[in-house]
């Protein structure tokens, strides 16, 4: 951040507070909500058509709206990227990642949830994802970003 977005006043790097007019800045992470759906030693899997990380395998899942509470936010990519509907069932945990935004590495608050399918059929967005399969959760591709590797590795751990 250059300027200050309120006075125009210098700033500099993030987290920056404005001489000018006293405002403050800082580098948040941006939320994110994803689903593991598990259905019989398996997990839905997506592969990735958009960058970063285009053609590696991905849970579906997506960047919080504005005021959207994650919870709302991963019922939303589920349908919006699988075209079904799902349950959110237990938390799988929160992680803090990174995601290259047109070559900027931003922080993200990764959240992850159980779910079950519970009306639809699998139809892919294609601007989504290419193709989806049932992966064995037991031996796992690595998958397009590390926190997805880590949290699949602690369901491995439990189960």
């Amino acid at each position: 951040m250059r300027y200050c977005p309120r006075c125009g006043g210098p700033t500099g790097d993030l987290p920056a507070r404005c001489a000018a007019c006293g405002y403050e800045a800082f580098l948040n992470p941006r939320p994110t909500a994803t689903v593991i759906i598990v259905r019989d030693g398996r997990f839905l899997a997506i592969r990735r058509t958009r960058e970063p990380r285009a053609g590696w395998w991905d849970l579906p899942g997506g960047f919080c709206d504005g005021f959207e509470h994650p919870a709302d936010a991963a019922v939303r990519e589920a349908r919006e990227e699988l075209g079904v509907t799902v349950e959110l069932g237990e938390s799988a945990g929160m992680y803090i990642g990174e995601y290259d935004f047109q070559g900027e590495l931003l922080p993200v608050l990764e959240c992850f949830w159980f779910a079950t399918i519970t009306g639809g059929e699998i139809a892919l967005d294609p601007s989504e994802g290419s193709e989806y399969a049932w992966l064995a959760l037991d031996d796992p591709p690595e998958m397009a970003f590390p926190n997805m590797d880590r949290v699949l590795g602690r369901m491995r751990l439990v189960s």
